[in-house]
């Protein structure tokens, strides 16, 4: 049932194998292009709030509304040297935050969550190997 109901969204949102979505050891994965693609068939605006920005952490609010839906989410992202000092390995905390906010919010509002579907900014173990 949940593996139809997959591939009925991404046939819905026109998602495209490896450059959409990818499949990581145990989840589904969403690119970027993919969040964007179904953020703008869906209409859905989002915006941020920022809740702290310091040089190595940031958290990021992000309020999704479609129709008269309202979701309210959050990024982070602590700059460290592996997973055990952070989750992120880059200067560029709050923009990682902001893309981890907004990746959440598309996904709990259009369901993708309750499918087991992550996006790819949503941790840097999500991230694609490329050959």
């Amino acid at each position: 049932m949940q593996t139809e109901k997959l591939k009925e969204m991404f046939y819905k949102y026109n998602l495209v194998k490896d450059t959409d979505v990818f499949r990581h050891q145990h989840f589904v994965i969403l690119t970027r292009s993919g969040i964007e693609k179904i953020m703008a068939q869906e209409l859905i605006t989002v915006r941020f709030e920022v809740v702290v920005s310091e040089p190595n952490f940031a958290g990021v609010k992000a309020i999704a509304t479609k129709d008269d839906k309202t979701i309210e989410t959050y990024g982070s992202a602590l700059k460290g040297e592996g997973f055990k000092d952070g989750n992120c390995n880059t200067w560029y905390v709050l923009e990682m935050a902001e893309k981890r906010a907004l990746s959440r919010a598309v996904l709990k509002m259009t369901g993708f969550y309750e499918l087991g579907v992550f996006g790819e900014d949503e941790a840097e173990a999500f991230k694609q190997k490329l050959i």
